[in-house]
């Protein structure tokens, strides 16, 4: 066979091979969108920049918040036990029976607080200055000034102080309930005393509750480093906007382990608010006292599942008797929230306002019932 016949005679084959192998390799580079769920979908490297563009630096970020945040100093005065020897008349009259005096000593504290407007309040925590006799602000310019107690709401641990001090730089707040798990924000405070700082991280997780730090708990995690004295300073987003009021770490060995939390800023302003205007925090009342649904109980109401909780105790003319709720009947959805821990359940009617109007939908004698209860004011009451 002749050369130009040999190359006649392979060409086709060659040819054809090599078509088939590009279609192969664009098959395998580009699989098709298809609706087998074994498909596999390929990312690409470079991330659409009008999404995920980020800055370099933060610094723009801090500049805008730091002058708003402040350390705080507390102290408070103490008495000390005297020795038993000095109670003792015997000992007194070798001491010419004088009175010694008894004797005090100073604790002090540390943390830090977020100034919120022009005019000096101030939102700290209420641990940072629980029982101080006086509280020092330190500007971020370094001038210091004594802070006056407007309230505190321990059930939040959150304090509302108020400095005079003229040219102070409120923070500007975020919407912290659009706050994502992955956002990266910033923690500014006073760890150990040793200036103001700066951590960075992420949001871990958002809602947490149930930790028995507070007894409203709804907490923003971050792994952004939280110590000693950054308690009561500010969590900021990437654009230096208040997210939320740094409050506790997860306490193994009284330092940060990467996850510490922080109450958001739409409950801690609100509760400022709350404070100023009317000396306490305002939140919605149903008047139960209620306990989960456990294993035994669910059996003993022959109950499909443990959601729900049955009220235990019911206060007189509070918003639920006036719903014709009682005691034992089980509490299985509040508005569109289906009951499943009594503790959220607590927080979300605690988020409402009296005169705020609530769907209860309940069990009784095995029958499903649904009222509307008005929230109230939680007063000082006997409970039934």
């Amino acid at each position: 066979m002749s050369l130009a016949k040999m190359a006649t005679f392979f060409s086709w084959p060659i040819a054809t091979g090599l078509l088939l192998g590009l279609l192969a390799t664009i098959w395998l580079q580009y699989p098709s969108e298809t609706n087998n769920s074994n498909a596999i979908h390929y990312g690409t490297l470079e991330p659409n920049q009008s999404n995920w563009s980020g800055p370099i630096s933060y610094a723009d970020a801090v500049n805008s918040a730091t002058p708003a945040v402040v350390n705080i100093y507390t102290s408070k005065k103490l008495q000390t036990n005297s020795h038993p020897l000095l109670k003792d008349p015997l000992f007194k009259h070798f001491f010419n029976n004088s009175d010694l005096p008894q004797q005090e000593r100073m604790q002090s504290a540390l943390g830090s607080g977020v100034i919120l407007t022009a005019d000096g309040y101030i939102l700290t925590n209420n641990h940072v200055i629980d029982g101080a006799d006086e509280i020092i602000a330190l500007t971020y310019d370094g001038r210091e000034a004594l802070a006056k107690l407007i309230g505190t709401d321990p059930e939040s641990d959150l304090a509302v102080l108020k400095i005079d001090t003229n040219n102070i730089t409120p923070i500007k707040v975020g919407d912290s309930n659009q706050s994502r798990v992955g956002d990266v924000v910033l923690a500014i405070g006073n760890p150990f005393g040793v200036g103001q700082t700066v951590t960075q991280g992420i949001i871990s997780a958002t809602g947490r509750y149930g930790l028995g730090i507070n007894t409203y708990e709804n907490f923003i995690q971050t792994d952004a480093a939280i110590n000693p004295g950054n308690s009561g300073g500010a969590l900021i987003d990437a654009y230096g906007n208040l997210v939320g009021i740094n409050t506790a770490i997860l306490d193994k060995t009284g330092y940060s382990v990467g996850i510490g939390f922080a109450i958001p800023a739409e409950t801690a302003v609100s509760a400022m608010q709350d404070i100023i205007q009317h000396g306490k925090v305002v939140r919605g009342w149903l008047g139960v006292e209620a306990q989960q649904i456990t294993k035994e109980l669910a059996q003993s109401f022959n109950l499909q599942s443990t959601d729900g909780v049955i009220i235990t105790a019911i206060y007189n003319d509070g918003p639920a008797q006036q719903a014709g709720l009682k005691p034992g009947d089980i509490i299985l959805q509040l508005n569109d929230l289906m009951v499943r821990n009594g503790l959220l359940s607590m927080n979300k009617i605690a988020q409402g306002r009296p005169g705020d109007k609530v769907k209860v939908v309940f069990l009784r004698n095995g029958n499903k019932i649904s009222q509307e209860a008005t929230l109230g004011t939680k007063p000082n009451l006997s409970k039934r």
